[in-house]
């Protein structure tokens, strides 16, 4: 697996500070409980200099993860896409992986979260391919996992928040430990969630299948992106229950998240699936969401954010909070 690297700056509350500077307490609410709200946004390098995939949906659900968890955010989301533009500039990246990151910090000493301030944080460092080199030509082997997705009505899934990815944590690290890729959990009702950090979509007979949002699984931006792209390709698309043996019989299986892009599944649980490599629906829906990300055909949808359209020559101040405003 890849190795974080540092850039020079992140954002920290309104100003920049040095990477090695951005810290927390170890007794940050955070810390102890897991109450960080977070997401991970993808910044590509495209004829017109960086620009920021789905920054402003991006933006719009870390909002309402903090608003399912109660954490008053101080800055607008025209704050936060002002300061994620002006991160990318200022740490001279033409594409990079954007975390922005808002955190319950020292104060609180219980499960009561409220004595502890909130505090937002915008890193950005470069990532490649999450699952390795030529996994989006080659595809991964995956496997079921033996870990379920939580129950609807117990931990709200549809939030981004970092104690719901413990579970993530032991799907994926079981999946490596036998000898997998990634892996595909299942809801508590035995059908298909999601992958442990991707939604996961079949395609049999030429249509396009995903599970609905059902509480167990996250309704991701590339999951809504992937939805649109198919309808502008004429691929007809469903979203319905699906049982895992339905996955073994599937002409083609692929994940889609922020990280992982449109990465094919070769095999799943050691049977191959289709012809054992990415498929045609596949290749079709990847090489188109690979072409307007990089700005090498026409963004329909304003999907993108233009890095430099936003901070001019670079010279202007961090963005301040607006009281009151999330």
């Amino acid at each position: 697996m890849s190795k974080l690297t540092a850039t020079d700056w992140i954002w920290h509350d309104g100003t920049f500070v040095r990477w090695d500077e951005a810290n927390v307490h170890v007794l940050s609410h955070s810390m102890q409980y897991g109450s960080a709200v977070f997401e991970g946004i993808r910044c590509y390098d495209t004829p017109r200099g960086p620009a920021i995939f789905r920054l402003d949906a991006h933006l719009q659900r870390l909002v309402v993860s903090c608003r399912i968890y109660r954490m008053d955010v101080t800055y607008s989301v025209d704050d936060l896409i002002t300061a994620c533009c002006q991160l990318v500039e200022k740490n001279g990246l033409e594409a990079c992986y954007i975390r922005p990151m808002v955190l319950r910090g020292y104060g609180a000493s219980s499960m009561v979260p409220f004595a502890s301030p909130i505090h937002v944080y915008l890193p950005c460092w470069p990532w490649g391919a999450y699952l390795g080199e030529g996994a989006l030509e080659n595809g991964v082997d995956a496997c079921v996992s033996s870990w379920q997705r939580v129950a609807p009505n117990t931990i709200p899934a549809i939030a981004k928040i970092a104690g719901n990815y413990l579970s993530s944590q032991l799907i994926k690290m079981e999946a490596l430990a036998n000898g997998f890729q990634e892996a595909i959990a299942l809801g508590v009702d035995g059908l298909l969630s999601e992958g442990s950090g991707q939604n996961v979509f079949a395609v049999s007979g030429g249509t396009v299948i995903t599970p609905p949002v059902n509480g167990t699984l996250l309704a991701g931006i590339t999951r809504d992106a992937i939805l649109s792209l198919a309808d502008d390709l004429d691929i007809p698309v469903r979203e319905q229950p699906i049982p895992r043996e339905m996955l073994y019989g599937a002409d083609e299986v692929f994940l889609t998240g922020t990280a992982s892009e449109v990465t094919p599944v070769r095999s799943i649980d050691r049977i191959t699936i289709g012809r054992g490599r990415r498929g045609p629906v596949t290749e079709q829906i990847q090489r188109h969401f690979l072409d307007v990300v990089h700005g090498r055909v026409e963004d329909r949808h304003d999907w993108l954010t233009f890095v430099r359209d936003h901070v001019g020559d670079g010279s202007r101040a961090p963005a301040a909070a607006t009281a009151g405003r999330a």
